[in-house]
């Protein structure tokens, strides 16, 4: 089934709490249905959050970023696929890690997404981990061996987008934080793209924070990048 515009757009709820982040749930409102739980509300409410999300039919991307050895990795997809999460990161640095996420989520809904290259990231940032590829070589390189690991999709960053979709075919999930529509500040991100474009590029769905959930009128801003996605599709 094709997705709708609003279906492509995953509001970060980048928060320090719960309060904070229902707060932006409701000044939403209809205009967003689709929630990614990072690491900082994670540890502090976040689990349940999700569930509480799913419960009302809402989606769940748990931006977990798992890496660990592979009995902990699975046993951690299993509790979490159990909260009724739709995305689950995994960074896809190794094969074991995604082979162990694939066997943790089991005959459940979720989807896996490896994290190839983080989107602060640039190519004497890979240097300093003794990386000597660039940041297009090394996503194209982790991705196919996702592909490979029997992940859903992949996060990258727009940039490589039109490239991945078509080494991966149609069907594997793209999925691109940094995105900025035109005049919003950087902030901490190095490869940023329009909403518009990014989509256009062959980005399945976007992850957007700041523009929308520091915006003086979140629901719209968040219904100016909806309408991007619906210009780029069309």
């Amino acid at each position: 089934m094709e997705l709708t515009p609003r279906q492509r757009l995953i509001v970060a709820l980048d928060f320090p709490d719960v309060a904070a982040a229902r707060r932006c749930i409701d000044a939403l409102g209809d205009d967003a249905g689709f929630y990614k739980i990072g690491l900082e509300l994670l540890f502090n409410g976040g689990s349940e959050l999700a569930r509480e999300l799913a419960d009302q039919g809402g989606s769940v991307f748990f931006d977990a970023k798992l890496l660990d050895i592979g009995n902990t990795v699975e046993r951690a997809v299993a509790n979490i696929a159990r909260l009724g999460a739709r995305f689950l990161t995994v960074h896809g640095t190794d094969g074991k890690t995604m082979r162990a996420a694939v066997a943790g989520r089991g005959t459940s809904d979720l989807k896996l997404l490896a994290v190839t290259v983080m989107t602060n990231l640039d190519k004497e940032d890979l240097k300093e981990q003794g990386i000597d590829l660039s940041p297009s070589a090394l996503v194209l390189a982790r991705s196919r061996m996702a592909l490979d690991c029997g992940m859903d999709g992949i996060v990258a960053s727009a940039h490589e987008a039109a490239l991945l979709r078509q080494e991966l075919g149609s069907d594997f999930i793209i999925v691109t934080p940094g995105i900025r529509p035109s005049g919003s500040p950087v902030g901490d991100q190095s490869r940023i793209m329009t909403p518009e474009a990014a989509i256009a590029a062959g980005a399945d769905y976007l992850v957007v924070g700041r523009p929308i959930t520091q915006a003086g009128d979140p629901k719209l801003a968040a219904r100016a990048i909806v309408d991007d996605i619906e210009r780029a599709r069309s």
